[in-house]
């Protein structure tokens, strides 16, 4: 599997303040790579230096293995992106702007059009100016244009925000489709992160402008282990009898109420007699699968830089 986008210790100072340091990230061909990072944490101008949008201060950069250069600019033709929030003329439609988009690209194809807006379920609107789009529908259109020339890469920043469950659940469709059919590299940030976990194959965390994890979404999953869930006003009294009673010693105290026992050995019925038979209340008792948002927040928490 070829390798699409490439960084080596990708570097950007504004002013003397760097908010990307040192970043080596790498998105195969056909992948869907989740870029995952608190807000301001660099994602966002990263996806602009892949762009030529902004200039690294150092660091090395291959699209498509060939080096990217300030004057490089063929290689955007292969290359669907929406940065931030997609920006139109507002006193045209849709079907207008995606022409004039298509323009400029030197890409002629009306039934591409067509098909891009449907796939969006952007239909009905062609007397409709861009102006009265909500957002939700200008973050449509601005996928349909990003797909439209079937590229070999799509960028997208952030491109399910505006979007009501139903169009969360149709983006994820588009991007499985596109990832499985066309044989298209995505690499998409998100703050929504269950949306990430249901469709991306290798995630990337960047945080403080440092990638600090690059893994695949099978790794994590094979990590998140089940655990039983114990939520008790006393804590303290219950996390002494699961050690002293039950002779457990893999749980965690989560906050003032919540104990999480990762044992793999224990029923969870026997959790709660032993609890209640030492006079410790149970508010509630679950077991759950850890998500990556749990994955994600220990590693913000406490993740070391990779590398």
């Amino acid at each position: 599997m070829s390798v699409i986008v490439s960084t080596s210790h990708l570097t950007k100072a504004f002013q003397g303040n760097e908010v990307v340091s040192d970043v080596s990230m790498s998105v195969s061909q056909g992948q869907i790579y989740g870029f995952l990072g608190p807000n301001g944490s660099g994602k966002t101008t990263v996806m602009k230096m892949l762009l030529n949008l902004v200039k690294p201060t150092w660091g090395e950069i291959e699209m498509f293995g060939e080096p990217l250069t300030q004057s490089s600019i063929e290689y955007l033709k292969r290359i669907g992106s929406i940065i931030e929030y997609p920006i139109f003329y507002d006193k045209l439609t849709a079907l207008e702007n995606l022409e004039l988009h298509c323009a400029y690209m030197g890409f002629y194809n009306k039934k591409a059009i067509k098909e891009a807006l449907e796939l969006v379920h952007l239909t009905n609107v062609n007397h409709k100016s861009v102006r009265d789009f909500s957002l939700g529908m200008k973050q449509r259109l601005g996928i349909a244009r990003a797909i439209i020339t079937k590229p070999e890469l799509l960028i997208l920043d952030e491109p399910i925000n505006g979007l009501d469950p139903s169009g969360m659940k149709d983006m994820r469709n588009i991007f499985s489709m596109l990832s499985k059919e066309y044989g298209m590299t995505l690499l998409i940030s998100s703050h929504l992160l269950g949306e990430v976990e249901m469709i991306a194959d290798t995630i990337g965390i960047i945080k403080n402008g440092r990638l600090i994890k690059e893994i695949p979404m099978d790794t994590i999953k094979g990590q998140n282990t089940d655990y039983v869930e114990l939520k008790t006003p006393d804590y303290k009294k219950a996390a002494f009898i699961l050690e002293s009673k039950l002779q457990l010693r893999n749980f965690k105290v989560m906050d003032n109420s919540i104990i999480r026992i990762y044992e793999n050995g224990i029923a969870q019925s026997d959790i709660s007699k032993t609890l209640i038979l030492n006079d410790v209340a149970i508010d509630s008792i679950n077991k759950k699968t850890a998500t990556l948002e749990e994955y994600f927040l220990t590693q913000i928490e406490g993740g070391e830089n990779v590398g």
